[in-house]
């Protein structure tokens, strides 16, 4: 079956940077788009990043625009998040989504990771 192991959260200063990975297994990896989504504490799940399944087109968050990176390592079937100049409103927990249409939207997700927290203190 198909699994999204997150990993690389914690806890960093305003200001600081953390790199979150996200890899897959159980189905080609380079066939599908991958996408990070956040979820703080009292809200929905929003969009953050999205990147198709050759890595050559991204989409991001008008919020994390110019602070944070995606990418992708087909051959380590991985997807990274590089997270700069974080702010303590960038706290919740992250996850990564698979799927066929890439996109802003988490219906278009057929897999989701069990997410991985990230805590920026002020």
């Amino acid at each position: 079956q198909v699994q999204l192991v997150e990993s690389g959260g914690g806890l960093v200063q305003a200001g600081g940077s953390l790199r979150l990975s996200c890899t897959a297994s159980g189905r080609t990896f380079s066939n599908y788009a991958m996408g990070w989504f956040r979820q703080a504490p009292g809200k929905e799940r929003e969009f953050v990043a999205s990147i198709t399944w050759s890595g050559t087109t991204k989409d991001y968050a008008d919020s994390v625009k110019g602070r944070f990176t995606i990418s992708r390592d087909n051959a380590k079937n991985t997807v990274y998040l590089q997270m700069n100049s974080l702010k303590p409103e960038n706290t919740a927990v992250y996850y990564c989504g698979q799927g066929t249409n890439w996109g802003r939207y988490e219906y278009e997700y057929d897999y989701w990771g069990q997410g991985t927290q990230v805590t920026v203190s002020s």
